[in-house]
C-alpha cells in the first residue's frame, strides 16, 4: 500500500465535525485495504464456506450507505444496490463483480451520503428506518451506526488483505 492518504479526525472538533471526519477516515481505510489488488485478488474469499472478500466488503458498504442515508432520509422505497430485497449478505458474494463496478456503486453511495449529511440542518435531523418498522432515527444515530459498520468491516478487511498478499497495518 502507498503512503497513508487518510486525514485523522480533529482532536478538539465538534460532534458533527468529528463524526464526519471519522466516517471519512474509515471510508478511506476501506479503499486503502483494496489498493493495488487485481479483481481476482479482491474477490479472494476468506475461507469456506464464507463468501467474504474485500470486494464483497465494498459491495456491502455500498448497501449500508444506501440503507442508512438514502433510504432513511430521501427515499424509503429506493431499491438496494445488489439485491431486490434488503439482503446485506447478498452483497458479500462478489464472484461476478469487478473493482470498477463495485467501487463505482460504493463511491456514488458515499457521495450521496455526504450530501445528505451536509444538507441536514443538525444531527437531530430525523428520518425513518424502513427496516425497523419505519421508526424515526436521528442523523446522529445513523452516522454512529454507519461508523460502527465501517469499524467492524475494516477489521475484516485487515485480515482479508493479509491473506491476499501479506500486507498488514493501518
Amino acid at each position: 500500500m502507498s503512503d497513508d492518504p487518510r486525514i485523522g479526525p480533529p482532536l478538539l472538533g465538534g460532534e458533527r465535525e468529528t463524526l464526519r471526519a471519522f466516517l471519512d477516515y474509515h471510508r478511506t481505510t476501506l479503499a486503502m485495504k483494496c489498493e493495488g489488488l487485481t479483481d481476482e485478488e479482491l474477490r479472494q474469499r476468506s475461507m469456506p464456506p464464507s463468501t467474504l472478500s474485500l470486494l464483497g466488503l465494498v459491495r456491502h458498504m455500498a448497501e449500508v450507505e444506501r440503507a442508512w442515508f438514502h433510504r432513511v432520509f430521501e427515499d424509503r422505497e429506493a431499491p438496494m444496490v445488489w439485491s431486490e430485497k434488503i439482503d446485506f449478505q447478498a452483497a458479500y458474494d462478489a464472484s461476478g463483480s469487478t473493482r470498477a463496478e463495485a467501487f463505482a456503486a460504493w463511491e456514488a453511495e458515499v457521495e450521496r451520503s455526504r450530501r445528505i449529511e451536509k444538507e441536514a440542518e443538525s444531527l437531530d435531523a430525523r428520518g425513518h428506518q424502513p427496516r425497523w418498522g419505519d421508526e424515526e432515527v436521528s442523523l446522529r444515530m445513523v452516522m454512529v451506526h454507519v461508523l460502527l459498520e465501517y469499524g467492524r468491516h475494516n477489521g475484516h478487511a485487515d485480515f482479508l488483505r493479509e491473506g491476499v498478499d501479506g500486507t498488514v497495518g493501518a
